[in-house]
């Protein structure tokens, strides 16, 4: 299993609606954690020069896989999240490190 991070950027004025959302977003992030696929979630809050996101670190054997892990996700199912990037990540120091 490969280690990926994934990033997401929220659509534009979303926030009432991620709120309503969110529990069930966690849910379904708690439930990826509990099968080990999810190692670390969290948001990315907004910036002078980024918008709010979040990053989430995965395994999974592929990019395509690890995309398809959080398809499910319900702030990308109900069009919450505006951009979706999947990078592998090779952590060599810390709590992740191989």
């Amino acid at each position: 299993m490969s280690v990926y991070a994934v990033t997401y950027v929220y659509a534009p004025d979303s926030v009432a609606a991620r709120d309503r959302a969110r529990p069930a977003h966690r849910d379904h992030l708690q439930a990826l954690c509990a099968d080990g696929a999810v190692l670390v979630s969290g948001p990315l809050p907004a910036t002078d020069d980024e918008p709010d996101g979040a990053l989430i670190v995965v395994t999974a054997p592929s990019a395509a896989e690890a995309d398809a892990l959080l398809g499910t996700d319900p702030f990308r199912r109900e069009g919450l999240v505006a951009e979706v990037s999947v990078r592998e990540w090779v952590p060599v120091i810390g709590g992740f490190a191989g």
